[in-house]
């Protein structure tokens, strides 16, 4: 099998592609020949060494992929059946999905829609399922169309572009935050109705602000969902999946106890592998055809230490699938 490693030396990590040997997979009763794989945001961070994301070494990144069963040993799946995989601790603390094959743990493993692709589910990917949840939870929440317009911060972004294509689709009035100017056009083409500044939001935050969205989908965290928080209206909500701006939120108790705003945080890494299924047909059922042409680019493994760095550096827009099949 052909991957990417990421290895230790001294205190430096070291990334390159390796053929390596199948006895050196990690434990697991199912093999996957994997032709999809993604380049996310936890994944850059590992390759460039970033701290808190790699648990040991060597390690193969990539926290999600697709492909075909080689073997298995469970009764769940059968060799030539088509899955995916997002989560699980995957590229983290399991060989992940930047490799040409996997071994992993059946339950990490849910079985390919009917209506889609390998290629396709990679498109969508990790940051599509976070997407999905994040909308599911608005929705828990009652957030609905009629309330007034949905604010997603990140947009330009894998999770921020796919949550922008699902609100619009169910309906929503969205409107996109994003640091880069450049991406309006885009942003509009998926479904933007207007788009912000990101600078717009990078002041500390009041306590309480005009009441300006009915929701939002914050994939930055730190002071930009403090001001979005001062600006949910009465009754709205919040639904909170990335750090990327921090990990601390400078806010205080009044939007929650002023004016009824929830926050929901939303982990896609652990979500519970029963209801997974359920989440995957309905992305399949939500997203227009035009959604798999407009926000990914396709690269090899080869390519994805380079794509890494300009993912970091905030270059990189909407999805960056890897094709594991290349020659």
């Amino acid at each position: 099998m052909k991957a990417l490693v990421l290895q230790q030396q001294a205190e430096k990590i070291v990334p390159e592609i390796l053929a390596l040997s199948t006895d050196k997979r990690p434990s697991g009763d199912v093999i996957v020949d994997i032709h999809w794989s993604t380049l996310n945001y936890k994944d850059a961070l590992a390759i460039n060494g970033k701290a808190g994301v790699v648990r040991n070494y060597p390690m193969v990144p990539g926290i999600d992929f697709s492909g075909v069963i080689h073997h298995s040993e469970d009764p769940r799946f059968h060799v030539g059946q088509h899955v995916l995989l997002t989560g699980w601790g995957v590229g983290e603390t399991h060989w992940g999905g930047l490799a040409t094959q996997a071994k992993v743990p059946a339950d990490y493993l849910t079985p390919l829609p009917e209506a889609l692709s390998l290629r396709k589910a990679m498109i969508i990917g990790t940051a599509g399922f976070t997407a999905m949840l994040c909308v599911n939870a608005l929705e828990e929440a009652g957030i609905t169309p009629d309330k007034g317009e949905i604010v997603v911060s990140g947009a330009s972004g894998g999770v921020g572009s796919v949550a922008i294509q699902l609100l619009t689709a169910l309906g929503y009035d969205v409107v996109a935050i994003s640091g880069r100017e450049e991406n309006s056009d885009y942003l509009r083409s998926i479904g933007a109705k207007k788009i912000l500044p990101r600078s717009d939001y990078t002041h500390p935050a009041k306590p309480l602000g005009k009441q300006l969205w009915a929701g939002a989908i914050d994939t930055v965290g730190g002071d930009l969902l403090a001001n979005l928080l001062a600006q949910i209206s009465y009754n709205g909500a919040v639904a909170a999946c990335g750090l990327a701006g921090g990990f601390t939120l400078p806010t205080t108790v009044m939007p929650f106890i002023l004016r009824n705003v929830r926050l929901q945080g939303v982990d896609s890494v652990y979500y519970p592998a029963a209801k997974r299924s359920k989440v995957w047909e309905r992305l399949a059922q939500l997203l227009p055809e035009s959604f798999y042409e407009q926000i990914s680019s396709e690269i090899t493994l080869e390519q994805s230490v380079e794509y890494a760095k300009k993912l970091l550096n905030n270059q990189v827009t909407g999805r960056t699938l890897v094709n594991l099949r290349a020659e």
